[in-house]
């Protein structure tokens, strides 16, 4: 079953409590999310995004995923 927005947001907050968290997309299946939070100051962008993914618990593993394309987008406060 396709994830929505809110889903994803819930996952990734539970990671990062205090980050700014944006998802975006109405399709339930490709989707796009930034995640500005401190914990990323100091790892490179491919750390972060594995970050991130970790985050997802699994929901884009395989052919299994619910969530098949996620567009990412992470940063550290300014």
């Amino acid at each position: 079953m396709p994830m929505q927005a809110h889903e994803i947001e819930d996952l990734l907050r539970a990671s990062f409590p205090d980050a700014t968290i944006t998802v975006e997309g109405n399709d339930g299946v490709h989707m796009a999310a930034m995640v500005v939070d401190e914990s990323f100051r100091g790892k490179n962008r491919v750390q972060q995004q594995r970050a991130v993914y970790a985050a997802l618990k699994g929901k884009m593993d395989g052919s299994n995923g619910e969530l098949h394309a996620l567009a990412l987008t992470t940063k550290v406060p300014d």
